[in-house]
């Protein structure tokens, strides 16, 4: 396997669970109550946070409703597809 082939797998993997992870952040935001400093709520807060405080001071929540995830789901899918899709950039490199 070259250097090329690690790389795109090892990028699809990490952009594919950052991607589930804010999935599952946006589901924690239906349960207020859940406390994101224990665990197992930790396991998804931990890594998403330094891409949501920064993001929280450039888009207040709308109604109450914390977007930012929202946002960011976006951001990994659009970053994987042009990366890793069907035409993308490392898929062309191959």
């Amino acid at each position: 396997m070259t250097e090329l082939v690690i790389t795109s797998w090892v990028l699809g993997v990490l952009l594919a669970v950052m991607t589930f992870l804010f999935i599952f952040r946006i589901v924690l935001t239906w349960y207020p109550q859940a406390d994101l400093t224990r665990f197992p709520f930790n396991l998804v807060a931990i890594p998403t946070e330094p891409f949501l405080a920064p993001s929280r001071k450039l888009v207040p929540p709308l109604g109450g409703v914390d977007i930012t995830p929202i946002i960011w789901v976006g951001i990994f899918s659009l970053v994987r597809e042009i990366l890793l899709g069907q035409q993308g950039l490392l898929r062309m490199m191959m």
